[in-house]
């Protein structure tokens, strides 16, 4: 088994004013040759945009994007005619392909609105784009493994071009359980939203990423009641 840690303090950041970004890996003025990507996942952002405050429309092409609000409410509108606001327990995936525009704007004058944006490699290149959002019951996920994103036409995940399963578990101090990889090649990359958590045996806390490959499964234990997000992505180059 291959392991990589990191840690929520050595993230890259980015403050604009209007937008307070952390940076797994490389992204705009942050570049780290170490933190490029894990496998297929090429961008884990922990954005933190003020009231009425937003990013204009701008083109994607070629990538699997995903938003996942934690806190606040996102008002999303693209260039395929969608137009929706999307909250916390909401998953939001676009699969750009040949290309599309979208713009995010935090919907609320008064509060912040607090979102991941990870990016995946697609399987297939310049397909037609595809949009998904679903809501997501949070009950289904206290002490499980709830899957939010698959390559899948099961209805249980928003779909994205990409053989990866993304999961939410809300885990109680003292729960652990193990998580089967969902296919060989692929790796698992765990992302800690609050509390405090092992996996296989590496602490981690709040922010903390921690992504192992070459192994067929991995173990989770709860050291704290925590959150966390679970992303199974094949270990492939760009």
């Amino acid at each position: 088994m291959k392991t990589v840690l990191h840690k929520a303090h050595t993230r890259g950041h980015a403050r604009h004013g209007w937008l307070d970004s952390h940076h797994t890996f490389s992204f705009a003025q942050y570049y780290d040759p170490a933190r490029v990507h894990f496998g297929a996942l090429r961008v884990l952002n922990d954005d933190v945009v003020e009231g009425g405050m937003g990013f204009g429309t701008h083109p994607h092409d070629n990538m699997e994007i995903i938003s996942i609000p934690l806190q606040g409410d996102l008002e999303h509108r693209d260039s395929m005619g969608n137009t929706a606001i999307i909250r916390q327990n909401d998953v939001q995936s676009m699969s750009a392909g040949t290309g599309i525009q979208h713009s995010e704007y935090n919907k609320n004058k008064n509060e912040k609105v607090n979102f991941l944006q990870i990016w995946l490699f697609p399987k297939q290149r310049n397909t037609a784009p595809h949009y998904d959002q679903k809501t997501f019951d949070p009950r289904l996920r206290e002490n499980k493994l709830q899957l939010i994103v698959s390559n899948e036409e099961t209805g249980e995940g928003v779909k994205i071009n990409q053989d990866a399963k993304f999961y939410f578990g809300n885990l109680k101090k003292g729960f652990q359980t193990n998580y089967l990889i969902s296919r060989p090649g692929n790796g698992v990359y765990v992302f800690v939203i609050e509390g405090a958590v092992s996996v296989s045996g590496q602490p981690l806390s709040k922010r903390d990423g921690f992504g192992l490959w070459e192994t067929d499964k991995i173990t989770i234990q709860a050291d704290a009641d925590c959150e966390l997000l679970l992303m199974d992505v094949p270990m492939m180059e760009e």
